[in-house]
């Protein structure tokens, strides 16, 4: 019998042969499949603690209507939220990976609202039973049909926006129980993204600026800190600055609730207009913005683009001008400082105009520089969420099943697509804010800089065997990844115990 082929050692796995194999480069080398409790998602588990550490475990059962029929539900909404948004953390972003990953015991301990080793427990039967179509003890993750349902199940606009403001009361928690106390001043960096769209989907369209169809969503942040704050879904040809203002007056309103005394807002080149500029100087917020090039710009930066005589230094030098500014569409003269910029290897001067209802006094050129520049840090935060999780918006407009109130028969209803879409989009977001809350705990215990996907491999993805003993559920997990873990843990005990929703 050929070493690749299956031997008659019989094994019993999902009901299947499953055989052992050899690697033909080394004899020694055998491949066995199992039915141990073995999983690669061992930090499913921290990311639940650090949830439950702030409280949002318990605001989501208290926030979360369900109208389905109790006595056919199997997996009560908040295990199903907490499914979604930590299988999208682990990195999987497809629903259907939720059918391979059914038995996976760390998923199935993480989302678990039952305590003890029930998570864990398979209800005895005959072996030539079917498996219970309803049971307030599921045997497994919730399958991608059921996942699918619950994106229709959470497109209520009032739900929507309650858990687009918890974003924003979660970084407040967290910055709170790290720092002992709320930040005097925060920076909000808002910025449009493109999320590129397969298919028809309602809202998505052709964006010039991106080359493709998209949608293109607002998203701010804590420029300070990393936190993301709130997402707001819009149409893909949507320009920059539309309901801009509508999007940032609420959420500074939160910050200053939730999080800190006073919030700037920085923005780019797109945002400036009058509508958006005078709002926030009418509500004494200050702000900073690039401004883009025009013709009139371009006309005030000509005489300060030329290099004084002699030799160029060796470091490439920066000079800014204070100056004012009136566009045809504004209402008001605005300070504008031009930032002439000398590049290496270049032959001419590069420039950019920077915005701001600062005074001189309040904040010199050179500082306002130094803020602008430290939106590069914000760009790679906006950059990880589109990167590494990766938003998949794809719910098409087609009748879709749903349950009426509390009937006990199916009926079948219109989805709004644009609304299930949007509740992908603050899945993501909050499975970011998650995985966020461990980067900072892990980067304290270390005193290193982490990214998202520096995260998931070294932290999250770790292998472990799954031992149930007595009333115990233990993880042993990989030697390698135990230091990590062990910082990790220290400062998870920072967090407190939210007592209020």
């Amino acid at each position: 019998m050929s070493r690749l082929q299956p031997t008659n050692e019989a094994r019993h796995v999902l009901g299947e042969d499953l055989s052992l194999f050899g690697a033909k480069f080394n004899g020694s080398v055998r491949i066995e499949a199992r039915r141990d409790r073995l999983t690669s998602d061992a930090g499913a588990i921290a990311l639940r603690e650090g949830l439950e550490r702030l409280g949002m475990i318990r605001w989501l059962k208290l926030q979360l209507h369900d109208e389905r029929n109790p006595l056919l539900i199997t997996y009560p909404l908040v295990e199903l939220t907490t499914t979604a948004v930590l299988l999208l953390a682990m990195g999987y972003r497809d629903h259907d990976d939720a059918d391979a990953l059914r038995d996976d015991p760390a998923l199935r301990v993480a989302v678990s609202q039952r305590k003890g080793t029930s998570p864990l427990d398979v209800p005895a039967r005959p072996d030539d039973a079917p498996p219970p179509k309803n049971t307030l003890a599921p045997e497994h993750l919730a399958s991608q049909p059921t996942l699918s349902r619950l994106t229709a199940m959470l497109d209520r606009t009032g739900d929507r926006k309650a858990r687009r403001e918890r974003l924003t009361v979660l970084a407040g928690r967290r910055i709170r129980a790290m720092r002992g106390h709320r930040m005097r001043y925060v920076t909000l960096d808002v910025d449009s993204l493109p999320v590129e769209v397969h298919g028809h989907q309602p809202e998505a369209a052709y964006n010039g600026h991106y080359h493709g169809t998209v949608y293109h969503p607002l998203i701010a942040l804590l420029g300070e800190t990393g936190d993301l704050v709130d997402v707001d879904l819009r149409r893909g040809n949507a320009h920059t600055a539309e309901g801009a203002l509508e999007f940032i007056e609420p959420l500074i309103d939160r910050v200053e609730r939730e999080i800190c005394q006073v919030a700037a807002v920085r923005m780019d080149a797109g945002f400036p207009d009058e509508k958006t500029l005078g709002g926030l100087e009418r509500r004494q917020t200050p702000y900073l913005a690039r401004v883009k090039n025009n013709p009139v710009l371009d006309k005030m930066a000509e005489p300060f683009l030329r290099r004084p005589p002699g030799r160029r230094p060796i470091e490439p030098r920066t000079w800014l001008y204070e100056m004012t500014y009136r566009a045809k569409s504004w209402s008001r003269e605005r300070r504008m400082v031009l930032v002439v910029l000398e590049r290496e290897d270049d032959l001419f001067l590069h420039h950019f105009w920077i915005i701001t209802n600062w005074t001189q006094d309040q904040v010199g050129a050179e500082e306002l520089l130094e803020r602008y520049r430290q939106r590069g840090t914000a760009e790679g935060h906006f950059g990880e969420l589109m990167s590494v999780l990766d938003p998949a918006l794809s719910s098409s407009p087609r009748p879709k099943q749903s349950y009426a109130g509390h009937a006990p028969m199916r009926v079948y209803n219109s989805v709004d697509s644009f609304a299930v879409n949007e509740v992908r989009l603050l899945l993501n977001a909050w499975a970011y804010a998650t995985m966020h809350i461990c980067r900072t705990l892990v980067a304290t215990a270390t005193g290193d800089g982490w990214s998202l996907q520096h995260l998931r491999e070294r932290v999250l993805k770790v292998a472990a065997r799954v031992l149930v003993h007595g009333r115990r559920i233990t993880f042993a997990i990989a030697p390698s990844a135990t230091r990590l873990w062990w910082g990790l843990w220290r400062q998870l005990g920072r967090l407190q115990y939210a007592s209020s929703g």
